[in-house]
């Protein structure tokens, strides 16, 4: 944690944390649960190094830093892929990109003007992203069957309103947040799904990519108070997870929060962003071309989106104290991709991704490390050794046998390895070779086998050379290795090939 001043940040963090939704305790449960309730914090848009825990020296997160004191931080932990949708059906799913049903973000636009947020206002059936198919076999509804009480917050993804995969369909017994990833475009919108209907909140349509007037004078903060509405929906999904936390203390519990936060727009509460505008002092205005909303301070209202959050975590971690809950639940953290380029976000400035690159191409939307290596730490109580670093190469393909261990349930056949010898200390089985392709962006694959990296780029343009790196040398992948080891090349391609699977949806195919 890297703290300028920290009686300021100290002061000031007492003070957001009173004001952040909270719910009085009545009822402390006394009940000690045989299983352990599980909660998934899932990040969208984080990079490797964007916690204080990994090194970020911009970016203030000391709840989730102290989560990495209370339990284990991984070094050499994967996304599913280098976007939200497919990133999440491979979590939820344990079946990596070369078998995922979901491969790559899928907005479905032959129904319409799927791009139109006036248009889906009016009309639910242009919401959401292609579905996963009817019958799959996900993380909550296996543990649903083994008795947890299931929730999803956040942001959806998976399936348009209507279809057979929103979040009740395939497990959650409840779900609060944004169906459709196009509409978490801003935090200030005009409606949330309670389950499987809209709940209107108490702010306008403003689309994504309203500019300021011709008028507005872009250096002047008040330009800018149109972007900012009555109801910030991180809040009303954090006073969910409070009562969901609540509701569920006698039972077993599984709780996947998958906050839209850091992913751009820029808006976040004003303590914050006046917090980090006074630690980094006056900087040039986003003018909105590269996406979303303008941002007057647009380096101070991204560290303030992601110290927001950090607090509401701390928060949580307190109500689970508070129920004495804590010591008995499994909190794991992580992040569907690497930092983002657009939107007024500056990865580089922040040095998101260190070590690896972060700029564009490299980050999100790149299954180069940038854009696939992502922090991951998992507390829980005194069962995981305080403090401890894995160097154990995993990917979110293994939370579905993790988790279902976890719980005690049977496991089905996955391309996950169970992660809870890691944890606790036993020996742990290690995979042959991590896969991933990702038919956007010119269509790329990429598999590493122990340090070896193979990596090829525009699929689509019809290039099938494989760069090789050494990431234990070269982490930023710079130094193309592949005429000094065929041999390694060849049991590359062998590898992918068995990886692989043809896509059912068209549009994944490369």
């Amino acid at each position: 944690m890297c703290i300028t001043n920290k009686r300021q940040y100290s002061i000031l963090s007492l003070a957001l944390l009173s004001t952040l939704p909270t719910l009085a305790t009545k009822n402390v449960s006394s009940k000690k649960n045989q299983k352990p309730n599980i909660i998934y914090i899932l990040a969208d848009d984080l990079g490797y190094s964007e916690l204080g825990c990994y090194g970020q020296k911009l970016i203030e997160t000391p709840h989730v830093d102290q989560l990495a004191k209370d339990g284990m931080r991984f070094t050499q932990n994967y996304s599913g892929t280098a976007v939200s949708g497919p990133s999440r059906c491979i979590t939820l799913t344990g079946l990596h990109s070369g078998h995922a049903y979901i491969r790559g973000n899928d907005e479905v636009s032959e129904r319409g003007n799927v791009w139109s947020h006036e248009a889906m206002l009016k009309d639910a059936g242009l919401e959401g992203q292609h579905p996963l198919k009817e019958g799959t076999i996900t993380i909550p509804k296996l543990l649903k069957d083994g008795g947890y009480k299931t929730a999803c917050i956040g942001k959806w993804g998976l399936g348009y309103p209507g279809s057979v995969s929103t979040p009740n369909k395939v497990g959650f017994d409840f779900f609060y947040g944004y169906n459709c990833q196009r509409q978490a475009h801003t935090y200030y919108p005009p409606f949330l799904y309670r389950n499987e209907q809209r709940e209107y909140l108490e702010n306008k349509l403003l689309a994504p990519g309203t500019k300021l007037g011709p008028n507005d004078d872009p250096n002047d903060p008040a330009s800018y108070a149109k972007y900012t509405q009555k109801q910030y929906s991180p809040d009303l999904m954090y006073r969910e997870i409070l009562n969901f936390v609540d509701d569920s203390k006698q039972d077993p519990f599984f709780l996947f929060w998958t906050t839209p936060i850091p992913h751009v727009p820029l808006q976040a509460p004003e303590k914050w962003v006046q917090y980090y505008v006074d630690k980094f002092g006056d900087e040039a205005p986003y003018d909105g071309k590269k996406g979303y909303f303008p941002c007057r301070y647009p380096r101070a209202t991204y560290a303030a989106m992601v110290s927001y959050w950090d607090e509401q975590i701390g928060g949580l971690v307190k109500k689970l104290k508070e129920l004495d809950l804590y010591d008995n639940t499994i909190i794991i953290f992580t992040s569907d991709n690497g930092p983002t380029f657009n939107g007024g976000s500056d990865s580089p400035f922040f040095d998101s991704a260190k070590p690896f690159k972060s700029e564009i191409k490299w980050g999100k939307a790149s299954i180069r490390e940038g854009g696939i290596r992502v922090p991951m730490i998992v507390a829980w109580g005194d069962k995981i050794k305080k403090s401890s670093v894995s160097n154990h190469v995993t990917a979110s393909w293994d939370m579905l046998p993790t988790m279902c261990e976890l719980a005690g349930v049977n496991t089905p056949r996955t391309d996950g390895i169970s992660l809870v010898p890691e944890l606790t200390g036993k020996k742990q089985s290690k995979h042959e070779y991590m896969y991933w392709e990702y038919p956007e962006a010119g269509g790329s694959k990429a598999i590493r086998i122990d340090d070896w990296k193979g990596l090829i780029l525009d699929i689509k343009k019809g290039n099938d050379e494989m760069m090789l790196f050494d990431l234990s040398k070269d982490p930023r992948e710079q130094i193309n290795l592949a005429k000094d080891h065929p041999e390694i090349i060849k049991l590359m391609r062998k590898k992918m090939k068995e990886a692989h699977e043809d896509p059912e949806i068209v549009k994944f195919k490369m």
